[in-house]
């Protein structure tokens, strides 16, 4: 627990003791060793060379199809600024990260929100709604151990997204910063490697895999797209951080980053494996897909449950999470999302205890009221 004796599971990042920091620091020490002009120069707005190849070659691509930004949500906030203008639609999950609603609701997009299945997007709704008269200029879907949901898209519904993509002429924004992290199941091909043309873009992260302090992300796809973000990355930052990506750079091209995966998913495996068992049997009356892999589980409690009470209630007893309602543009009021990636498991146990009890209590209230309006 922290030393105010609160528990939260409402931060997705991994807890300092999973953190590779050795390997990390002798990255460092190289990377500044080896390569000092080009760490400590501006650089140019691709991202550190070295660091831009290798990205390239695991993604099976040239590296004029990448580029590298300061992470992720960045790498993000330019896509949108490029693909979407005021009034256009943007397909988005439902639920679907917090941050995403956020950035796209600012740039005055019209969003279409499609429900998650236990397997992923619902492809069948979205193409119910292509036929009734939407037409997305963009679909945003987190394909591994989704934040908020902790599904995983089926193989099927990526090929069927694919061909709803190019026959309605809209681009698959494939955002998938966990995709490292599976450790049950089989992995699944990306959105990128089987497309055949171009309507996908990728982006993932090395917060979840490497450190969240780290901040170095990347987009992926398309020559002509990745060009014209290099341009808007120009004319913001001139360059993003060098120095970070070289550290980055050599974690990888040392194998640190093989270990630190490992080491990561071991935790993040057991932590799960906890939570799941203490929510089944503290908490029978709620309902979660199991991740595969990933930061985070979805829980659906029984519909009428206050959310806003029982989150009230619960940080009363020590414990933070985040509301469902965070992440939808309408609903969750029954659900919240757990982050089990930051807590250990002794933690995640006494936190299920206590938002356990703070559910019990709520009902009990209810249970109450219900007995004095009648009495």
């Amino acid at each position: 627990m922290t030393p105010a004796g609160t528990i939260s599971f409402a931060r997705g990042a991994p807890s300092p003791d999973i953190v590779a920091g050795d390997d990390l620091r002798a990255a460092a020490a190289r990377a500044l060793e080896q390569d000092p002009a080009g760490a400590f120069a501006y650089g140019t707005s691709e991202g550190y060379r070295p660091l831009v190849e290798w990205i390239a070659d695991r993604q099976g691509l040239g590296p004029e199809n990448v580029i590298a930004t300061n992470g992720s949500l960045q790498a993000d906030a330019f896509l949108f600024r490029l693909l979407v203008e005021p009034g256009d639609q943007v397909v988005v999950e439902a639920p679907t990260y917090d941050r995403t609603l956020l950035g796209l609701r600012e740039m005055g997009a019209e969003l279409v929100p499609i429900e998650l299945d236990d397997d992923g997007l619902d492809v069948d709704a979205l193409e119910r709604a292509l036929r009734d008269g939407a037409r997305p200029k963009l679909a945003h879907v987190i394909p591994n151990f989704h934040n908020p949901a902790g599904c995983t898209l089926s193989g099927a519904k990526r090929r069927r997204l694919l061909e709803l993509a190019g026959e309605y002429d809209f681009t698959v924004f494939e955002d998938d910063p966990y995709v490292e992290l599976r450790f049950d199941g089989e992995s699944l091909p990306t959105m990128l490697s089987l497309a055949s043309d171009e309507h996908v873009v990728y982006a993932s992260s090395f917060s979840k895999t490497v450190c969240p302090g780290i901040r170095v992300g990347y987009l992926a796809g398309p020559e002509e797209t990745v060009a014209a973000v290099r341009r808007m990355a120009t004319n913001t930052y001139i360059s993003p951080s060098m120095v970070s990506q070289a550290i980055v750079a050599e974690f990888c091209r040392s194998g640190a980053i093989e270990r630190s995966i490992e080491t990561v998913k071991t935790a993040l495996r057991a932590r799960r494996d906890t939570l799941a068992e203490a929510l089944r049997r503290q908490l029978p009356d709620a309902r979660f897909v199991l991740p595969e892999g990933g930061y985070f589980l979805w829980l659906d409690l029984p519909d009428g449950t206050d959310v806003d009470a029982l989150e009230a209630e619960a940080k009363e007893g020590g414990l933070i999470f985040v509301k469902g309602t965070d992440f939808l543009l309408e609903g969750g009021d029954s659900s919240l999302r757990i982050a089990y990636s930051g807590v250990t498991t002794d933690e995640i146990e006494e936190g299920v205890r206590r938002l356990a009890a703070a559910y019990k209590g709520l009902v009990g209230d209810r249970a109450q009221s219900a007995m004095g309006a009648t009495g």
